[in-house]
């Protein structure tokens, strides 16, 4: 996955969106948005992401339907970073954690659930 240069950046930033459906149950789903609230956030999940180099993360949720943008510096390699990720601290279980609302096996690294968009359009 290349990413996609932002021109408001200066072309120093990549930016990725991923699109995820999870369980469509408004209990789960409760559940889901209470473990990525910043007083249930995992705090070794934010710094590992962080450590691979990301720099700015956000996930929007409409229904079960979640869009999450990533971005990250010009140089960043997304395949190296996930490979990085998937080795870190508490990563591994918090996988399997968000598993049970992600409606996937246990062990599906994060770039195994989320699928990236395509940019169809951009104003220039």
């Amino acid at each position: 996955m290349e990413g996609f240069v932002q021109s408001l950046s200066g072309g120093k930033i990549k930016r990725y969106v991923q699109y995820l459906e999870i369980s469509d149950d408004p209990e789960l789903i409760a559940q889901y948005r209470k473990w990525h609230s910043e007083e249930f956030n995992w705090k070794e999940i934010r710094d590992g992401i962080r450590q691979v180099g990301i720099l700015e993360m956000e996930i929007y949720i409409l229904g079960n339907k979640l869009v999450m943008i990533v971005d990250a510096p010009a140089d960043f390699q997304w395949q190296q970073a996930m490979d990085k990720l998937a080795t870190l601290p508490r990563q591994a279980e918090w996988e399997a954690f968000v598993a049970r609302f992600q409606g996937c096996a246990a062990d599906a690294r994060s770039d195994e659930k989320w699928r990236p968009m395509e940019r169809m359009f951009r104003l220039y």
